[in-house]
């Protein structure tokens, strides 16, 4: 194969000037990744911690619970609320977790991630 003079090197420019938007794409996906396994992760524990406040009413049980259901999240007590505070028989329990999530990049602040769910008080 025969190169010409003015097209020696072309290919490294053409490299120089794709690599970065490549890299730019697969950090975006990784960085969806992270927060998409955290909002399950948060979802997942809201949901635990509901079952648990609905089934024993006990507030320290429930965020406990929630707690050890997201292993991947670091989570404490005051990241979990709850509405109402107190689980009647019939009624329904609504919990709500919250988590700030640093992003690997640095670009943003974070993101406030929230996993919410709702069960019936049984008592």
């Amino acid at each position: 194969m025969i190169r010409l003079r003015s097209q020696r090197g072309a290919a490294a420019v053409e490299f120089a000037l794709v690599v970065p938007v490549l890299l730019a794409l697969l950090l975006g996906i990784i960085e969806f990744g992270r927060a998409y396994n955290v909002q399950i992760s948060l979802t997942h524990a809201a949901r635990e911690a509901a079952r648990t406040m609905a089934v024993g009413n006990v507030w320290a049980d429930a965020v406990s619970r929630g707690t050890t259901a997201a292993p991947s999240v670091d989570l404490e007590a005051t990241d979990f609320a709850a509405a109402p505070a107190v689980c009647a028989p019939g009624q329904q329990i609504s919990i709500t977790v919250t988590h700030e999530l640093e992003t690997l990049t640095g670009v943003t602040d974070g993101l406030t991630l929230t996993g919410e769910a709702a069960m019936r008080c049984g008592g």
